[in-house]
């Protein structure tokens, strides 16, 4: 959709000030309301008038607890102002449709599907605050009406020809219905309006009143009303009812009902004012079908699922249970890419159809929320069988390929099903739940159902927690460094050591990086971490190196992530950081895993090349778990093995598995012909040391020699068992 002109795009040039873009909102509705009102005030007037308005949308929309009753107002202010004419509404809700969020967007992190939902919420409480005071406004005329039909009725006992004239005026001129009846409910009288409307004179009066408040709904408060009226008790009150039309078609009315008395003070006649709403109450009726439901498929949206969740969900329900089941279509982006979004489109309104099948009681919902997800709610299910049989419903539906265009399109969902009491429940964490349950359900191949664990859930949102934080603790120096001695077999001295990231995380204390690191690698943080950790690992090493005599210090390892690998920037980081620090080249060694090799071209091995051109190290670790070629040790740009501990946990006791010898006896002899060292990961016990050592092993880390620790404790060996 267009936006309007270059001058009221807020996204062109530099970011506007936020009440500018505000007043530019409050004009583009001025222009499109300003020429159906009958305000006497001025465009420019009608336009500030407009602001305050505009503002309350707007916190609406960046509200962190969103409550769109707030936008009721809004609808009564614009009234108010004579914004009555029937073409008014749609242009009002219009421009909140089309540029709401584009001059006012909500807070960054909010998701587009959820600011649309909320601006289609805000839409309706316009829409609802428009009719009510347009409603309020109506009831008020009739209420003039009314009275001056009384007071013709009394100037008529005074002055009988003066006052009939005028009642008849009122009476026979009025554009909304009237009619008259006695107290026995039997109709007088009606005037063209009311005839009109019933379908003719003859089809009003051939009911009494009681024969006419019968039909339709009518409540207990309403003939209580009546009865009071009746006997003197109350002047008057009013209803909104459904009538039969003379057709067969119905009529809505908005009903005001007023006693009249005669000269002594006694009640005399009922009069009943009748405004035709028919048209008002179908306009509010589509726009809440279109704001609550999916323009796409006709399912219901998000707004109406979480209204529907929200009664579910309701104080009076605590002794309930509910179950709902999230959706995800499985692969559906590449469906997509490759066909292209109409395709996607039609394969969507395919699903939300056989999803609308899988239905089968009035106390089940399936909403579409946004995208490829899908969320069916079952109010009050007798079990959680009853819930997964929904979810296996759903999955056979879909097990069947979609044919569009000549051609079968397979689609699968995974689904995660929330399923429990109502008690004390919110609507965000059921469908959280729901969501990572989905996610787990994917992680597990797809095309099935998982059911809602709470420890689950918890590690979840833990991950999702550490995720959020890992950027700004990089910031914080949250992070530290720790090291582990790599221990010559033959001389017991220390060569070097492994730097070790850990995460002083302020709540849950110090993670390891099997915590993080995965989440660092996810989300591309793990290169500005790791680029932190090669400058304090290489600050250290150069620290190390200034302590010894001579200038030579440990060597330090650090590792580096796929991620890092695959860096355009990573040569020139390292040189970087060693000419900066001032650290020999081959004072550092970078370990790469043996599985991020497996299958790289020459290519993909060039920045390792070039590294290892500058004199740094290059150990290919965890070997041995990834089954590559062994053949292609010859051309890898390596110089140091680190062995993985798989192969050495038979060595731990006395006798060692003969088997484990004679792999690790022969990896040594390969590495060794090839011009390589070997640095044994895991060593434990002193069983262990003893017979790599005899192997022909270079060098061994692990708790056997000492645990990962801060810089100053490297030389301080523990040279005992792991418990």
């Amino acid at each position: 959709m267009n936006a309007g002109r270059a001058g009221d795009d807020p996204a062109a040039g530099t970011a506007p000030d936020p009440d500018d873009s505000l007043r530019r909102f409050a004009a583009i509705w001025s222009r499109a309301i300003y020429p159906v009102t009958a305000t006497s005030l001025t465009r420019a007037e009608f336009e500030d008038h407009l602001v305050p308005s505009a503002r309350v949308l707007r916190d609406a929309l960046r509200a962190e607890r969103f409550e769109p009753r707030v936008a009721v107002p809004v609808g009564a202010a614009l009234v108010a102002a004579h914004c009555t004419d029937p073409e008014a509404l749609p242009s009002i809700l219009g421009v909140i449709e089309a540029y709401l969020v584009l001059y006012c967007p909500p807070e960054p992190g909010l998701p587009t599907d959820e600011s649309r939902a909320r601006c289609a919420r805000l839409q309706h409480a316009v829409a609802v605050g428009f009719s009510q005071a347009l409603r309020e406004r109506t009831l008020r005329e009739q209420e003039s009406l009314s009275r001056a039909a009384l007071a013709a009725q009394r100037e008529a006992e005074s002055a009988l020809a003066a006052s009939e004239a005028r009642f008849r005026a009122v009476f026979e001129g009025a554009s909304v219905g009237i009619g008259i009846a006695d107290l026995d409910g039997q109709i007088l009288e009606v005037n063209e309006a009311l005839a009109g409307m019933f379908g003719g004179a003859a089809h009003v009066m051939r009911r009494t009143v009681g024969e006419w408040a019968q039909l339709g709904v009518t409540t207990a408060g309403n003939r209580a009303e009546h009865e009071e009226l009746i006997s003197g008790g109350r002047e008057g009150y009013h209803t909104e009812k459904a009538y039969p039309r003379a057709d067969g078609s119905v009529v809505w009315a908005n009903v005001q009902v007023s006693l009249l008395r005669d000269p002594a003070g006694q009640p005399q006649y009922q009069l009943a004012m009748l405004d035709d709403i028919t048209e008002r109450r179908g306009l509010l009726g589509r726009l809440r079908h279109e704001a609550t439901h999916d323009a796409l498929t006709g399912l219901p949206n998000r707004a109406l699922f979480f209204e529907q969740l929200d009664q579910a969900l309701a104080g009076d329900r605590a002794a309930g249970r509910l179950g709902v089941c999230y959706l995800d279509l499985d692969g559906f982006k590449a469906v997509n890419d490759s066909l292209g979004h109409e395709v996607g489109d039609r394969l969507l309104v395919a699903v939300a159809e056989r999803l609308s099948a899988c239905v089968t009681s009035p106390d089940q919902l399936v909403a579409r929320i946004g995208g490829d997800e899908f969320v069916a709610l079952y109010t009050d299910p007798p079990s959680l069988r009853a819930v997964s049989d929904l979810a296996t419903r759903i999955l056979d539906a879909l097990s069947t390929p979609v044919r569009l265009d000549g051609r079968d399109l397979s689609v699968h969902g995974s689904i995660g099903i929330v399923h429990g009491p109502v008690g004390g429940r919110a609507a965000a964490d059921i469908l959280r739940s729901a969501d990572i349950t989905m996610y787990r359900a994917k992680e597990l191949g797809g095309n099935r159902y998982e059911i809602a664990d709470p420890d689950a859930d918890a590690r979840a949102i833990t991950r999702h927690g550490l995720t959020n934080r890992l950027p700004s603790a990089l910031e914080r120096g949250e992070f530290f460094v720790e090291y582990q001695p790599l221990i010559g077999f033959e001389d017991g001295a220390v060569h070097g050591a492994e730097a070790l990231v850990r995460w002083g995380h302020p709540v849950h204390g110090v993670l390891g990086p099997d915590q993080f690191i995965p989440l660092a690698e996810h989300t591309g943080q793990i290169v500005p971490l790791g680029r932190w950790v090669l400058e304090q690992a290489a600050r250290q090493a150069r620290d190390w190196q200034r302590e010894q005599a001579g200038g030579r210090g440990p060597r330090v390892n650090v590792n580096l992530s796929p991620i890092q690998l695959h860096h355009p920037d990573l040569v020139v980081e390292v040189a970087r950081v060693l000419d900066e620090t001032g650290l020999a080249p081959e004072s550092l060694c970078l370990e790469v895993t043996e599985s991020a090799l497996i299958g790289a071209d020459e290519d993909q091995l060039k920045p390792l090349r070039r590294i290892a051109d500058l004199g740094v190290s290059i150990a290919l670790d965890d070997f041995g778990t990834g089954y590559s070629n062994l053949s292609s040790l010859r051309w890898l740009p390596v110089s140091v093995l680190k062995l993985d501990r798989a192969f050495t946990r038979g060595m731990r006791r006395e006798p060692a598995d003969p088997v484990d010898l004679k792999i690790v006896e022969g990896i040594v002899s390969l590495a060794h012909s090839l011009g390589l060292t070997v640095t044994v990961e895991g060593v434990e016990t002193r069983a262990q040391a003893d017979h790599l050592r005899a192997l022909g092993c270079d060098t061994g880390q692990g708790w056997y020699y000492a645990r990962p620790g801060p810089p100053e404790r490297l030389h301080t060996l523990t040279l005992a068992d792991a418990g």
